[in-house]
This record gives structure tokens, C-alpha cells and sequence, in this order.
């Protein structure tokens, strides 16, 4: 059984206990190390190597997106969720632009914290419902996409043209599925979709697999 390393960064302490006894209570997860602010998170994910750290997003000092970004800078394979109790469009904007792999909010069931560590542990980005239902508002607004200091203006999109097999792999992100399922689903090597996934992101000067979904459901990809 293949154990899920995690690290927990929250600024109140009895937070972090409180979530390492919570998540704790699945055999297939262990707490590695406790943190109270985005740059203790990174320090300790240099020395601990989780596989995926729960990250809170407002910390004094240094805060979550600080510790995401350095995190995604230098440790890219370390999965980062967030866990806070702000869905304001700012924070997660910027939750989102620092490189998290899923959001959710603190008033969700211990259940579900549980299976969503699992779901980002496996390569499936992960939104608590409010969140979710923000994101997509504001997404058919633009502002999401606006909020992306890399994101081309509206002419560039219109140009940029994609082929069948790049138009197949963003549905399937945009659906969820990491780079195992999607070679399933398409009779590929899980290397192939990889470099595939990491070519569209180039193509797109887009960050991470969160903004790319983001960018399919906007354009339409994803249907």
C-alpha cells in the first residue's frame, strides 16, 4: 500500500493539529511535518519531500501563495492543495496563478478533505463546490484569464489553431483526468501525453494543468 506523505501549513496551531489528526485517521496517509507559514512550508518540503502539502492562503509573514510558488518552483512533482476559509476571487486567483492543484474551503466534511489529498495525490485537480461555481462565473467573464500575466490577448487566441490529438488531450484535462487515463482513453504512452500536455502549455505560455482546463472550457475544447 503506497502511503500519502503530507505536509499541513496553517498559521493557527491548533489548525494544524487538529487537520493532522483528521487526516490521520486513513491508514494511507501520514503527516510528515507541520508548518506556519508559506516559507517554513517550502523549507520543510525540501527536507520532508511530501507528496502533497495542504496549504492555508492568508499566513503572516510569508503567505500560501508565496510558499505555492516557491514550492512549484523548485519541487514541480509536489502536489499543493489549498485549504482556507476565503473563496474571494482575489485569493483564489491568486491561489490559482501561484500553481495550486486544488482549492477547497475549511468548512468542508473531514470525508471529503480526505479523498480530495487523495484526488490531487493522483493527478486530478480538486475545487470545494462554492469555489467551483465562482470559477466558473467568473470564467465566463474573462476574468480568470485575465487575471494571468502570461495569457495572450484576444487575437492571439483566435490564431491559435490546435490538431485533433491536442484538441483531445484538453477536453480530457479540462475533464479531469490525469496523464495515465487520458493515455487509456486514447491509446497512448502515459510519456506521450506528458510531452503532449507540457507542448500545450508552451503553445499557450500557460503555467500549470489548471490554467490549460481553464483555457479548454473558456474556448470551448472541452465539449
Amino acid at each position: 500500500m503506497s502511503v500519502i506523505k503530507v505536509l499541513i501549513a496553517d498559521d493557527i496551531m491548533i489548525l494544524r493539529q487538529g487537520l493532522k489528526a483528521v487526516l490521520e485517521q486513513d491508514e494511507e496517509i501520514n503527516v510528515v511535518a507541520l508548518a506556519e507559514n508559506g516559507k517554513e512550508a517550502f523549507e520543510k518540503s525540501k527536507v520532508y519531500k511530501p507528496d502533497v502539502v495542504l496549504m492555508d492562503m492568508r499566513m503572516p509573514d510569508y503567505d500560501g501563495a508565496y510558499g505555492i510558488n516557491a514550492i512549484k518552483k523548485e519541487l514541480p512533482e509536489v502536489k499543493v492543495l489549498v485549504l482556507t476559509t476565503f473563496d474571494d476571487a482575489e485569493t483564489v486567483d491568486k491561489a490559482l496563478m501561484s500553481g495550486a492543484d486544488g482549492y477547497l474551503l475549511k468548512e468542508m466534511e473531514d470525508a471529503k478533505v480526505i479523498a480530495s489529498v487523495k484526488s490531487v495525490y493522483g493527478g486530478i485537480n480538486v475545487f470545494g463546490d462554492g469555489v467551483y461555481r465562482s470559477m466558473m462565473s467568473r470564467l465566463n467573464s474573462g476574468d480568470i484569464m485575465k487575471a494571468s500575466a502570461k495569457e495572450k490577448n484576444d487575437n492571439d487566441d483566435d490564431e491559435v489553431s490546435f490538431t485533433d490529438r491536442e484538441r483531445d488531450v484538453l477536453r480530457l484535462v479540462a475533464e479531469g483526468y490525469d496523464n495515465k487515463e487520458i493515455a487509456a482513453k486514447l491509446y497512448l504512452a502515459e510519456g506521450t501525453v506528458r510531452n503532449q500536455v507540457s507542448r500545450l502549455l508552451d503553445k499557450l505560455a500557460l503555467k500549470d494543468r489548471t490554467q490549460l482546463a481553464v483555457y479548454a472550457v473558456k474556448h470551448g475544447l472541452d465539449e
